[in-house]
């Protein structure tokens, strides 16, 4: 990285917003650990603080460690998450501390391949687990970074759909050389578009690098690439599989397909959902016409 006067300018205005606006998050605490850190990252995938916040709590306190994860039935993790939505990834997690139980003697990996060779863990959370909780050096390219550079750099609304390989560079030019500044720097632009340049209403007026953003030096222009997909949930084979899943959730036990066909009228897309949940591995069929949570 090449650590130009204006580079540098930003790190000092977005470090030291950052120092007086960050939330206190329980994953942030110095006491938390890189499990800590792991756990909110699968939890944070798709779903806001305020939703994940009291499951995480309940989520350490019942599984300190990955050991103990692993220790429990993964019908067990499915049936702790809830409501976050995207169960898949209470199964993800579960073979995650599956994996650092049985490779890695219980412990989180530090580094940052060994991380990324951990089942369910993909480039984004390998990357925030090594910066967040390792302090190292690293890119950590979620939605809200993406769009602070995409306004701040690009001079653009939105990113792309999928993130590209310029924006990788991007964010790598723009990392500070010391490692424990690049952690910090990471979970500030992250905070920054979290809390101020959000995606419907950014706060231009309390952004610390406001005069150095293209899109707004460019008079904010619109974003013309694809339409973004707004999030349509009700009648979806999504909310589907919520219901049925919810079912078998609190049943603690075997369900029989009527419990099953009572929360979902429509037979043929409650067939699908359901065929979809048992092979993404959420739901077994224990015998003809009856389900539970996998054991």
């Amino acid at each position: 990285m090449h650590a130009d006067t204006e580079t540098l300018r930003l790190h000092r205005a977005v470090l030291a917003w950052y120092a007086a606006h960050a939330r206190e998050l329980p994953w942030r605490e110095p006491s938390a650990g890189p499990w800590a850190v792991m756990v909110s990252e699968f939890m944070l995938q798709q779903t806001p603080v305020k939703r994940v916040l009291p499951m995480y709590e309940a989520w350490m306190e019942r599984w300190p460690t990955p050991a103990d994860l692993a220790a429990a039935p993964s019908g067990e993790a499915v049936r702790a998450w809830g409501r976050l939505g995207y169960p898949r990834r209470a199964l993800r997690l579960h073979a995650a501390a599956t994996a650092v139980t049985e490779q890695h003697g219980g412990k989180v990996p530090v580094d940052h391949a060994a991380l990324l060779a951990l089942p369910g863990v993909g480039e984004y959370t390998a990357a925030a687990v090594a910066s967040f909780a390792h302090r190292q050096r690293h890119a950590v390219l979620d939605t809200n970074v993406r769009r602070v550079f995409a306004r701040l750099v690009d001079g653009r609304e939105y990113p792309p759909t999928a993130t590209t390989a310029a924006e990788r560079r991007t964010a790598t030019e723009l990392l500070p050389d010391d490692p424990e500044t690049a952690a910090v720097w990471a979970v500030a632009v992250m905070e920054l578009g979290a809390l101020v340049c959000t995606a419907r209403a950014p706060d231009c007026g309390g952004c610390p690098v406001a005069r150095e953003c293209a899109w707004r030096a460019a008079g904010y222009p619109a974003h013309d690439g694809p339409a973004r997909k707004g999030q349509t949930y009700a009648g979806t084979d999504r909310q589907a599989r919520g219901k049925l899943l919810a079912v078998l959730r609190e049943a603690h036990e075997a369900v029989p397909q009527s419990a099953l066909d009572a929360v979902w009228g429509d037979s043929v897309q409650r067939g699908r959902a359901l065929d979809g949940l048992v092979a993404d591995g959420l739901v077994e069929p224990v015998a003809p016409g009856v389900y539970r949570l996998p054991g």
